[in-house]
């Protein structure tokens, strides 16, 4: 019984350093925190978001963009414009 709990324990053990260094378990949803452009170096125009003008933060764009449209596909919002619309933005 020993011997087979070993294994199997070991075994467990193989599969979840596997899937660590592999990114297996990384997420490409965007941080609305750390809306930075280096999470979505090549990206081009998806949507907008909200009311125009738009009036909350670039962290509000993103909430805005998550909720309504998800992440993935939208991976960078930004307030833009002198007319300030929320712009939601995928990969390329």
């Amino acid at each position: 019984m020993a011997k087979n709990f070993n294994s199997v324990s070991y075994t467990v053990l193989l599969l979840v350093i596997v899937m660590a260094s592999t990114g297996f378990l990384e997420s490409e949803a965007i941080d609305c925190v750390n809306n930075s452009a280096d999470l979505c170096p090549s990206r081009v125009f998806y949507q907008e978001c909200g009311a125009e003008p738009f009036t909350g933060t670039d962290a509000d764009c993103c909430n805005c963009c998550k909720t309504t449209w998800g992440s993935p596909p939208v991976c960078w919002a930004v307030v833009e414009g002198t007319d300030k619309h929320c712009h939601c933005y995928k990969k390329a």
